[in-house]
């Protein structure tokens, strides 16, 4: 998922040399923080019929000065090795940015997830596990689900881990509730981009309760974003995923379309195609789907006022800068999904002291820390005088620089 000729990794390494130098940081202390720890590239043999196919993982630890590595696996066909880099490097700042003590890392498996059998996803996890798991481990690198994987993923991994390392159930997160896993963590993400999306609308002077909101996306994210958005009083008016996007200007009854599998089976008064979503006149617009769907050839069509990123890097550099002439607000993946590592902390933590929580304290404390996050960064926006995104920068990588240093890394 290349992002308009320039790598994603690089992109992201923009924002830390802008947030760096903003900071006064030495030029070797962000050379440092826009490179890789490690990186471990696997093949992968999977049996097809009676042949076999070799397919690429990965493994990329971008920084560990906060705290083990955590970070997705996602099996989607356009993996590659400046994806996972840039999306290691995302989560070493997004982690810091909402202050949980872990670093970045991710992985991935270059395959089409849809065309998978379960058996043959179970046999990938399974191998990509068995070959890093001298770099996995819950004081480590702790994976989590991501594009294409689930929680029956992580249970095989986890099962795979046992076998190789004994009970440790912390070892990896976003488990199915009956093994280990948060009841509170598969909801976490899109709870947590609802609730950014209202906490942007009240800094702003926006009633909540009847903002009209479009979501790009109706996997994980996107469904329980349009679930919570509802629940707040706001008002989803349209919402898409592959098969296409329905509308209704009323109000969309989440709760009643919130169990069926794709959208192409929901009655609507009105369909729409997938991407024709972004386009919709609305308050709030939450892309949740993928990378760099908003770029230069949509963005002047974009008619909403905030923009609440669900999805990882769904703008790309220079639409972003156009939005933004343009007055739209908009507030970045590193703060608006990370209610998702948020939700991992609780249940890595959970994990190791083999208690469990009451959901409603896990939901308690995932608003109360997301809203508090939210008002760090508009207020270092604030203090600076820089967008959402360049602040979210600024208080990660102050962050990183600063453990980065404690730990003597710099002679």
């Amino acid at each position: 998922m290349t992002h308009s000729g320039s790598s994603a990794f690089a992109e992201v390494n923009e924002k830390v040399h802008q947030a760096g130098e903003i900071l006064g940081l030495k030029s070797g202390v962000i050379a440092a923080l826009s490179s890789c720890e490690r990186e471990v590239v696997i093949s992968i043999p999977l049996r097809k019929g009676n042949d076999v196919e070799v397919l690429t993982g990965y493994r990329v630890q971008h920084s560990s000065a906060r705290g083990p590595r955590k970070g997705g696996i996602r099996f989607h066909q356009d993996v590659d090795l400046d994806e996972v880099r840039a999306l290691a490097s995302l989560m070493t700042w997004k982690t810091a940015l909402i202050d949980v003590p872990f670093g970045g890392a991710k992985g991935g498996v270059a395959v089409d997830a849809s065309l998978l059998t379960l058996i043959e996803k179970e046999e990938i996890i399974r191998r990509w596990t068995r070959s890093l798991v001298h770099v996995l481990g819950h004081h480590r690198d702790i994976p989590a689900p991501d594009m294409g994987t689930d929680s029956q993923t992580m249970a095989w991994l986890m099962d795979e881990f046992h076998r190789l390392e004994g009970f440790q159930p912390a070892c990896v997160t976003g488990k199915p509730v009956e093994l280990f896993g948060a009841p509170g963590r598969e909801e976490a993400t899109g709870r947590g981009v609802a609730q950014i999306a209202a906490a942007t609308l009240e800094k702003n002077n926006v009633k909540v309760k009847g903002a009209t909101v479009a979501i790009q996306g109706f996997g994980n994210v996107g469904r329980y974003a349009a679930l919570v958005c509802q629940e707040l009083g706001m008002k989803v008016i349209a919402i898409s995923d592959v098969s296409g996007g329905v509308v209704d200007k009323k109000g969309i009854d989440i709760t009643s379309i919130f169990m069926h599998k794709t959208l192409e089976s929901v009655q609507a008064e009105e369909r729409i195609g997938a991407s024709e979503v972004l386009e919709i006149n609305c308050d709030v617009l939450i892309p949740a789907a993928l990378g760099a769907v908003i770029n230069e050839t949509n963005c002047a069509r974009i008619n909403a006022d905030f923009i609440i990123e669900g999805a990882n890097q769904p703008i790309t550099i220079a639409a972003d800068r156009e939005l933004r002439t343009q007055g739209v607000v908009i507030v970045p993946d590193i703060l608006a999904n990370s209610g998702g590592v948020m939700g991992s902390y609780f249940e890595w933590t959970q994990n190791i002291q083999e208690f469990s929580w009451p959901i409603d304290k896990f939901r308690r404390e995932l608003d109360t820390r997301m809203e508090k996050a939210f008002g760090n960064v508009h207020k270092v926006s604030k203090k600076y005088s820089v967008d959402l995104r360049t602040a979210a920068f600024i208080v990660s990588v102050e962050r990183v620089a600063r453990a980065f240093e404690l730990r003597g890394s710099l002679v």
